[in-house]
């Protein structure tokens, strides 16, 4: 999940683990030029048919070619929400 939601950076980490690897639920703030350099950065990846790399809160996360992408959009109350979603299966 990538989200602009204001100036200050924020993480919630919620870890359990399956497997191997630990589960992780992680919500993260960046700046606007941060996160415009990460959606740049993607849109390339997508345009060269190339896999994605992003580091989240210190763990590298390798984004394969056959990923899915949606957007998805949430109101609440007087709260909106925008949500750029990339999913995969590691299996």
């Amino acid at each position: 999940m990538l989200s602009a939601l204001g100036p200050h950076p924020t993480i919630t980490k919620r870890p359990f683990t399956v497997s191997n690897k630990t589960e992780r639920d992680i919500e993260k703030t960046y700046t606007t030029s941060e996160f415009v350099a990460k959606l740049r950065r993607l849109a390339d990846s997508l345009e060269k048919d190339e896999k994605f790399e992003i580091q989240i809160a210190g763990e590298r996360i390798y984004v394969p070619v056959r990923a899915s992408f949606n957007i998805e959009h949430e109101r609440e109350g007087s709260e909106e929400e925008i949500e750029f979603q990339i999913k995969w299966s590691n299996s």
